[in-house]
């Protein structure tokens, strides 16, 4: 039995005075509400309504049952009331800065169609895990190796000038007798990560760099103006490039991704957000293919 709705047809038959108007009342019709009071008494064991008047009169039980049935009426719509307020409160998603401003918006959109609203909190790799395990986010992007993320974008060498190659080897950066100033490869604090950092610094000191010729910058900003002002180079995805007007090609001896995957306190908003917010988050992070996807 449907005690809620037994119990709303229940009272406003009884504010009504009679089945049809409480039916009324209720946005049910006259049989429907006959049958949840027939119900109602059964499952309580007594009559609530004195039916042998045309008027639906209280029967003493069903005047003791009544302030009962009212009590229980309103804690369900206080916590129908509950349940909407609480679906709006925004849960708190740390995000890699690289997440323009419009793809976030975008993001929040997509989220808002699903009754979910998103609070993002930017930071570093390094702290986006630690901000779900002290609470302070309820879920993040976090990075991870790309054969283990949900999402992976690949990497490559951007420069202000077009280079003449369709592939950028590290190894013509090495530096000759010639003395002129070595150019720089620059990583952004995103890619400022184990599984990125290692293999860049391994390839350049198997290719004879020098140590200082891959460097990770303060920021995106900071690397892109060195990129700017000399012929160094910035690692990042295509997207990024196309966004700084910098010339993108893939790296020669290596080919290398950014991963990543959600961390979250509760298991359910990690499924939610692999899956329903799957599309969104790829666009966010810049992964191929994904810019028409809706």
């Amino acid at each position: 039995m449907d005690l809620i709705n037994s119990c709303r047809a229940f009272v406003s038959v009884s504010e009504a005075g009679g089945f049809t108007a409480g039916a009324a009342v209720a946005r049910i019709p006259q049989p429907v509400a006959s049958r949840r009071v027939a119900a109602l008494e059964r499952h309580l064991g007594a009559r609530l309504f004195d039916r042998s008047t045309r008027r639906a009169l209280l029967t003493p039980f069903g005047r003791d049952m009544l302030p009962s049935a009212k009590r229980l009426l309103h804690l369900a719509d206080a916590m129908e009331h509950d349940a909407k307020r609480a679906k709006l409160r925004p849960l708190r998603l740390a995000v890699p800065s690289i997440c323009t401003t419009r793809r976030l918006a975008e993001l929040d959109a997509e989220a808002r169609a699903l009754d979910t609203f998103l609070e993002f909190r930017p930071a570093p790799p390094a702290e986006r895990a630690e901000l779900v395990r002290t609470h302070e986010v309820g879920a993040a992007i976090t990075a991870v190796p790309a054969e283990e993320g949900v999402w992976a974008v690949p990497l490559g060498l951007a420069s202000a000038v077009e280079p003449r190659t369709g592939v950028i080897y590290m190894e013509t950066l090495r530096v000759g007798r010639s003395g002129h100033t070595p150019r720089r490869v620059w990583l952004q604090p995103e890619d400022d990560v184990p599984h990125i950092r290692d293999r860049m610094i391994r390839v350049r000191d198997s290719v004879g760099l020098r140590p200082t010729q891959v460097s990770v910058a303060d920021s995106l900003t900071s690397a892109a103006a060195s990129v700017f002002a000399s012929a160094d180079l910035l690692l990042c995805s295509a997207e990024q490039a196309g966004e700084l007007g910098l010339a993108w090609r893939p790296i020669g001896e290596l080919r290398l991704a950014r991963g990543f995957d959600i961390t979250a306190g509760l298991v359910d908003d990690a499924r939610h957000i692999r899956t329903d917010l799957r599309a969104g988050i790829a666009r966010c992070l810049g992964v191929p293919g994904t810019e028409e996807i809706r």
